[in-house]
């Protein structure tokens, strides 16, 4: 006989459910004292996780979507709304489903997809920093909070868990947890102090406590090109390397000039290094060979196209395209780099996930290959001095259906050079190669990580060069973004105390 399964569980004390008599009670009594301003953004897109590891995507779907942030891509159909399967870009979603998501790769998530995140495990706050933050954001519908806690310390079953937090009562110091595995428990208000302690836990899968983050509205898009990825599996020993091996070897060797800088950098890297930043390009659906751009897809692929310029146009590339060029000659080391810049490489890497489009995503990081055919390159004249490029290629899917894509490639609006493909004088390849990948990722390493260069002349030449003040605007912002979500990540990799 089949198990009949479960619906739902009894609320157990000193929980107090959001729809009893006591719960109302409650909510009037704070939303007299003015600390349920979120309460009405967020419950009006509060949903269900849709599977039992989303707790992390569905909390930051319902947060996303109650600061009004726009997700740049489509959904489902002409929409554009964010849904767990659009949150991918820091952890590959069946790995989620498999495992769960971390604190730090929640953070990520936020960052990547447009908001500004401020993320505090608890032993880096403490119980009266949580609850004044709590407070301030319960006067605002501007700011939502994300908790991070063990369900077991609250009396629960089960382990780890993410919600957002939907308002506070200051005279009971309660808090009311969305949560949102309402399959399982309903919204419910808990003591604060008792939610400090699930959330001063530790996460086993990291080794590292848990905590809250605080989510708002950048005054931006989010990420425009480029953001940190650790879909691969090399890439915490990646990411290890640039923050803590470097600065070591930086220290201990006796470097003349910014070649010998580089070499350090990109000589002896583990796994592949240019993995670690990802080219976030847009791919859509081919809808009856349509290949008309909107003013928003043309306007993005400008300010990509600007991005890149601004990159090409810094002391700091010329040194890495320098490098680049010296090393290929006489070292294997660039192959570690993944040197795949031509436009040909970018539609062969279409295939990667491709596939996932069935479900409706709209813009991925690509790498990796997956079945896919009939692939060209096509040459737009939008209008006189914006020319487009589009990868196409037919993608076979899980199910064995076939569905035609279009890659949008940045738009090119200067002289064609080496660094784009030309065709008939006009240059139609102005994607990222690999010295613009690394001329980023340079720059959004920590700037502690170049001061123990002994030299002390090179020393202020490396910091000049990777200063982040003089940088134009949108290549500055972009610097900063990646500098963020390296942070993130490097938070969830286990303290070495933590493997004994």
């Amino acid at each position: 006989m089949a198990s009949p399964g479960l619906y739902r569980r009894p609320l157990p004390s000193p929980a107090i459910e959001f729809s009893s008599s006591g719960g109302k009670k409650l909510f009037w009594e704070a939303l007299q004292h003015g600390t349920m301003e979120g309460f009405f953004k967020l419950i009006s897109y509060y949903q269900t996780q849709s599977e039992p590891a989303y707790c992390g995507l569905a909390s930051l779907s319902v947060v996303l979507n109650a600061l009004a942030i726009d997700p740049g891509r489509k959904w489902k159909g002409p929409w554009r709304w964010f849904d767990e399967s659009m949150l991918d870009c820091c952890e590959p979603l069946d790995k989620i489903k498999l495992e769960g998501i971390t604190f730090g790769r929640v953070a990520c998530l936020a960052r990547c997809n447009g908001a500004k995140v401020e993320a505090f495990r608890s032993d880096q706050s403490s119980v009266d920093e949580f609850r004044n933050r709590v407070l301030s954001c319960s006067y605002t519908e501007d700011c939502h909070v994300i908790v991070s806690y063990y369900r077991r310390t609250l009396n629960q079953t089960g382990n780890g868990h993410f919600s957002p937090l939907g308002g506070y009562h200051t005279g009971r110091d309660m808090v009311l947890v969305l949560d949102v595995a309402r399959f399982k428990y309903p919204p419910h208000w808990v003591p604060l102090t008792l939610l400090w302690e699930a959330m001063s836990t530790i996460d086993q899968a990291t080794g590292l406590p848990r905590g809250y983050m605080l989510i708002s509205r950048l005054n931006r898009a989010p990420s425009i090109l480029y953001t940190m990825s650790c879909r691969h599996e090399g890439w915490s020993s990646v990411a290890k390397f640039l923050t803590e091996d470097v600065p070591q070897l930086l220290k201990s060797e006796d470097l003349k000039d910014i070649q010998e800088v580089l070499s350090v950098v990109f000589k002896s890297p583990p796994g592949e290094l240019r993995g670690l930043i990802t080219w976030i390009v847009e791919v859509r659906r081919q809808e009856d060979r349509n290949l008309t751009l909107s003013d928003e897809e043309k306007g993005r692929l400008a300010i990509k196209a600007d991005i890149l310029q601004q990159i090409r146009t810094t002391t700091l590339f010329k040194h890495v395209t320098r490098w680049l060029d010296s090393e290929t000659s006489c070292c294997k080391t660039n192959e570690n780099l993944g040197d795949k810049d031509t436009l040909a490489a970018v539609a062969t890497g279409v295939c990667c996930q491709g596939a996932d489009l069935s479900t409706g995503f709209g813009k991925l990081g690509l790498s990796g290959g997956k079945c896919c055919s009939q692939m060209e390159v096509k040459h737009l004249n939008v209008d006189s001095e914006n020319p487009v490029t589009l990868v196409s290629a037919t993608v076979t899917t899980g199910r064995g259906s076939e569905q035609g894509v279009d890659v949008l490639v940045p738009l090119c609006q200067r002289e064609p050079s080496r660094l784009c493909v030309c065709n008939e004088g006009h240059c139609i390849g102005m994607h990222p190669s690999t010295a613009d990948v690394l001329t980023v990722l340079l720059l959004a390493l920590p700037l502690l990580t170049w001061s123990g260069i002994k030299e002390e002349k090179l020393r202020v030449e490396v910091l000049t060069l990777l200063a982040t003040e003089d940088l134009p605007p949108l290549l500055r912002e972009e610097v900063l973004f990646l500098r963020d979500q390296l942070h993130f990540l490097m938070t969830d990799i286990r303290a070495p105390s933590s493997f004994d």
